[in-house]
């Protein structure tokens, strides 16, 4: 069975996504070995300055970065990353999975996103929509995306 990994900056605090989360990690539990982790985000100061900005993001790459098993693909989910459709997930994914790459890593930044480490470690740069999403709600759409991904892959209908 695929490993996938999910590591994702901070706690989620709203019950609906915790719901969403909840609900799409039992409904991929006949398709991968799912795990998350979260990684404590870093209390964000009244002032921010850039010098700040990036020690916080400093320190929270490095959590990311110790939380990190294996040396599987690492897929950052970042606003400049590529756009790519469900059916070139689910290829990239399908692909790994053909080639025994390993566990499957995903990274999720936190409000402030992601720093120069993790993003040099990252395999793929992926982003979900030229928009903006808070980092909570970026891991729900993620898990919603490697549910539609592992149907698509199996070869089961999906609402499209």
């Amino acid at each position: 069975m695929l490993s996938m990994h999910i590591i994702a900056v901070g706690k989620v605090k709203e019950s609906f996504i915790a719901q969403g989360l909840q609900e799409y990690s039992k409904r991929l539990l006949p398709y991968v070995r799912l795990t998350i982790t979260e990684v404590a985000d870093e209390p964000l100061p009244k002032r921010l300055t850039p010098a700040l900005e990036q020690a916080i993001l400093k320190k929270e790459g490095e959590k990311i970065l110790k939380a990190r098993t294996g040396s599987g693909p690492f897929i950052l989910m970042d606003l400049h990353g590529k756009s790519c459709s469900s059916e070139e997930l689910a290829q990239m994914i399908s692909e790994y999975a053909i080639s025994g790459a390993g566990t499957i890593t995903f990274c999720i930044g936190g409000t402030l996103g992601i720093g120069d480490e993790v993003r040099k470690a990252a395999t793929h740069r992926i982003s979900l929509s030229k928009m903006t999403f808070t980092h909570q709600m970026t891991r729900l759409l993620l898990l919603e995306q490697i549910y539609r991904a592992a149907k698509i892959n199996s070869g089961e209908q999906y609402h499209r």
